[in-house]
């Protein structure tokens, strides 16, 4: 594209801001789908690839701390067996001493999560899997998805920061209701594939960011004050052990949602999509918390 040609008759690049030209390359492009389809179906599978492993890592890993803390609460150690030899785990709020190395689990989340977005915009955003009706230059269920992924863990966290998050059911009560909202809203305003990935989107958007946001830096700053002799605040502690149990909740309907789209008649594109998605969501954190009670 050379410099003052115009997407939209009548005007050059030169006389419009810059934040709407760039909204019309945008658009142009998607509506365009210039992507070549050979590179997309690679990159599409690929991403799709290193998605579904890291995913596949992240979620095992979840699932085995829960399951050896949860454990740990009635026995002092634990044995296990595996790949020809025995391990022996035991759990220490605070330990005598801080070893030489601390073993972190965080890339997983991580790589999940970008993978994710990357799928996103490659598979709906420049896919052609978005509605066309346009706001500024740019599809409005864009701008919803774009909106929804960056204002919705404030949302979460203001939430969980607030009074309400004292009682852990009162807590979850008013998480659902917002969920439910969520996705009604997203099944009036973009198609019930998009809806439905969305959704997905922002609940692993909350995930990765209790890793990385929540998770981590507390068990960092108890890990500091014990290099230093001291006490730590074992309510960080415990913070970090609500984000790990929120995970735990969120990752079956997230699951949910990646097989749905195997399965358009019963999900998405049933007439009652949204309802069909808060119902099993609940079934989910159901199964969720069974497995986090065994």
């Amino acid at each position: 594209m050379t410099a003052g040609v115009s997407l939209i008759p009548g005007k050059t690049g030169a006389h419009r801001a810059p934040l709407q030209y760039a909204m019309t390359i945008f658009q142009h492009t998607v509506s365009q789908n210039r992507m070549d389809y050979n590179l997309s179906e690679w990159l599409n599978l690929f991403i799709r690839w290193v998605h579904v492993f890291a995913g596949i890592l992240w979620v095992g890993q979840t699932f085995f701390f829960t399951w050896m803390d949860r454990t740990l609460e009635r026995e002092k150690s634990l044995w296990l067996v595996h790949s020809g030899g025995f391990y022996v785990v035991e759990k220490q709020k605070v330990p005598e001493a801080l070893p030489r190395k601390l073993h972190w689990f965080r890339w997983e989340a991580a790589v999940t999560w970008v993978s994710g977005m990357l799928l996103l915009i490659i598979v709906y955003y420049l896919g052609g899997l978005m509605e066309n009706e346009l706001l500024g230059g740019v599809p409005i269920s864009v701008l919803v998805g774009f909106l929804l992924l960056v204002t919705a863990w404030f949302i979460y966290e203001a939430l969980w920061r607030s009074p309400l998050a004292r009682s852990e059911p009162v807590g979850a009560v008013v998480s659902f209701i917002l969920f439910a909202a969520v996705v009604y809203g997203l099944t009036r305003l973009m198609n019930g594939r998009a809806a439905y990935i969305h959704v997905g989107a922002m609940l692993g958007t909350f995930m990765s960011a209790n890793v990385w946001l929540r998770i981590l830096p507390f068990q960092r700053q108890m890990v500091a004050a014990m290099a230093k002799g001291i006490p730590p605040d074992m309510s960080l502690g415990e913070q970090a052990k609500q984000r790990t149990k929120h995970n735990n909740y969120m990752v079956v309907p997230v699951v949910f949602i990646m097989l749905s789209n195997h399965f358009p008649v019963a999900t998405y594109g049933n007439q009652y999509n949204w309802l069909v998605l808060c119902v099993l969501s609940v079934a989910g954190g159901v199964a969720a918390k069974t497995l986090r009670s065994r």
